[in-house]
């Protein structure tokens, strides 16, 4: 959740630091600081909000060094202050680190080390480290020639101790030229320059400084100076890693004129549609082409059911997925809350193939209910974003969704790009089974022709503004649809809640009458997902019983559709397509009216109160 840097050069880490930590600021924004090796000891600046408040206090204090860490918070053991701001000093002064993660065992440790004497400035379970890594100093020893050894040896000793999950950048007063990274469960990457060496939580603040990286795995430990890197695996000694290309510019990381990265990311799905499906179809065979999944044609001619498990965003794409799924291939989907799915024991019979589906890769519920089930003996596969994320290195293999980075915490491409590959890997065991070769080939056709629709999509962007306008007062939203726009429903609820802070619910538009119609009245807008398809008069008819009730009615609907015009309040226009795809097209009106009425609420809708992009703890 939170974002952590670090640098180690011949150019002052200040700049980096600072900048790094503006483009992570998406991963948690409670609180920031860095602390820089500056003489005989840390120069520590912390600031309590966002970013801008920490470089306003390095401003009026300038500090410089060759070496330094930094690191953006999002808040789990204690509350948004200056002592609970990262990066922790351990002993006295000996020791300095940030943390990404969760340490389980931290009251038992501190009581430990609390009666041993070491006094504690924060309620973090981070600090806790800090002292340990400074406890363990005291007995390690030195080894001749080879003075980072009693260092690294510290740090090893006090990792053996931890339960939970952890992203580590340590630095230490006495040599300031070496730094120490460390991952278990929160991601890390390396960045390998020319004389000088990053850390960071993802290769966002890479981009522009190096062209190479290599992504820590866990229980894996860099040891860096200027001079150079290496990295050890915890237990089993020094390995050799992959040093990877970063396929990234600038303008992926820059706002190029937006005014938010959400409202850049909602126009950017047209290409970032295109990118899940380029090299994927083959117009040969009437189907799609996979790369990754690393599983034999017999193998996936042998699956009998499906799981789709994700959290958020992800799990509404999981249920597009399950409507994909099942009408094209005939196989029996499930689709499970991450977060519930690691806990529970659910018959899962021979057979049975689980996809976890994440933009992250980081997602931490969605990783344990995959290692679970692979546990269990039961093949898994990844959809995401991030290339060597932990779920990725995780599953037997997978899809990467080829986005592009998404910044805004709200996921509105990545979701987009989910449902793409969803209808293509439903097309794809849909033509192993029982999908005629022209049914496949319709397909492709209506994929190909997806990007051209979102695009017409988005030209509603205008008037979707005037509606949330309309609306930007209400205070309880409900979305409603059928069939493939159900996940839609929940999904637009789902962007209104996370950025504007209005309620908002998502049900089956049949469901209405089973409950939430009690909710109906004069100041509560229902909006109803209603393009062409097989159940459109079942969703006229449930517009008018909203209307019925004076509820006041925004409807998304096909183009050239008076019907709807004479029942709805307000009508926003999309393309047809076929139902299967309805859903890519039809959410992209809901992610624009969250934005704009968020915007005129005046909420910050790159970072919204209490989210943050990437959930890497529990």
């Amino acid at each position: 959740m939170c974002g952590i840097v670090g640098y180690v050069g011949s150019d002052n880490a200040c700049p980096f630091l600072l900048d790094g930590l503006r483009r992570l600021e998406y991963r948690g924004y409670d609180s920031s600081g860095i602390a820089i090796h500056e003489g005989s000891s840390f120069a520590l600046t912390r600031s309590v909000g966002r970013i801008d408040s920490l470089v306003e206090r390095v401003g009026s204090k300038p500090i410089s060094g060759r070496l330094g860490i930094g690191h953006t918070r999002w808040a789990t053991h204690g509350p948004a202050t200056e002592n609970n701001a990262h990066p922790h000093l351990g002993g006295d002064g000996d020791v300095v680190l940030v943390h990404n993660g969760v340490i389980e065992n931290f009251q038992t440790l501190k009581d430990e080390l609390v009666a041993k004497g070491y006094e504690f400035q924060s309620d973090t379970d981070s600090e806790v480290i800090s002292h340990l890594i400074a406890e363990s100093l005291k007995r390690a020893v030195e080894v001749e020639g080879q003075p980072n050894v009693r260092y690294l040896n510290a740090v090893k000793t006090a990792l053996a101790r931890l339960r939970g999950t952890y992203g580590l950048v340590i630095a230490f007063r006495s040599q300031p030229n070496l730094m120490i990274a460390a991952r278990f469960g929160s991601p890390l990457v390396i960045g390998v320059g020319r004389g000088e060496y990053f850390v960071s939580s993802d290769a966002t603040p890479l981009v522009g400084r190096t062209d190479r990286i290599v992504y820590l795995a866990d229980h894996q430990i860099a040891v860096l100076t200027a001079d150079g890197f290496s990295v050890l695996h915890r237990d089993q000694g020094k390995i050799r890693v992959d040093i990877r290309p970063l396929e990234a510019d600038s303008n992926e990381v820059s706002l190029e004129g937006y005014d938010h990265y959400m409202l850049k990311e909602i126009y950017e799905q047209p290409e970032s549609i295109r990118n899940a499906m380029r090299g994927r179809l083959d117009d040969q065979d009437a189907t799609a082409v996979f790369g990754g999944l690393n599983l034999t044609p017999q193998q996936l001619a042998s699956v009998e059911r499906i799981i789709l498990t994700g959290c958020g965003t992800s799990w509404h794409s999981a249920l597009v997925g399950e409507y994909l799924i099942e009408e094209l291939a005939r196989i029996p989907v499930s689709v499970e809350y991450a977060s519930e799915l690691r806990y529970r024991n659910p018959p899962i019979e021979n057979n049975t193939l689980v996809f976890g589906i994440t933009q992250s890769g980081e997602t931490a519920d969605t990783l344990a209910a995959l290692r679970e089930t692979k546990r269990k003996g039961h093949r898994t596969l990844a959809i995401c974003n991030v290339v060597a994320s932990s779920i990725a290195q995780a599953a037997d293999g997978g899809v990467y969704l080829h986005a592009g980075p998404e910044i805004g915490v709200a996921s509105t491409k990545a979701y987009t790009s989910q449902c793409c590959v969803l209808a293509m890997l439903a097309l794809y065991f849909g033509r192993m089974r029982h999908l005629s070769f022209e049914g496949g080939r319709r397909i492709i056709e209506e994929l190909r022709s997806l990007p051209g629709a979102v695009q017409q999509a988005l030209n509603c962007n205008d008037h979707v503004r005037e509606v949330a306008n309309k609306y930007q007062t209400a205070t309880n939203v409900l979305y409603l649809g059928r069939q493939y726009n159900f996940p839609t429903a929940l999904e637009g609820a789902l962007k209104l809640k996370e950025i504007s802070y209005a309620h908002a619910e998502g049900y089956p538009a049949a469901e209405m009458k089973h409950g939430p119609i009690a909710l109906v009245d004069d100041a509560t807008p229902s909006v109803f997902i209603i393009p062409h398809g097989t159940t459109y008069d079942k969703v006229m008819a449930n517009m008018e019983e909203v209307k019925a009730r004076g509820g006041p009615i925004i409807a998304v609907a096909s183009h050239e559709d008076p019907r709807v015009d004479a029942i709805a309040d307000d009508v926003i226009r999309v393309p047809h397509v076929p139902e299967i795809l309805q859903p890519i097209v039809t959410v992209v009106p809901l992610q624009l009216l969250a934005y704009h009425i968020a915007i005129l609420r005046g909420c910050d809708v790159d970072k919204p109160r209490n989210l943050a992009k990437s959930v890497t703890v529990e």
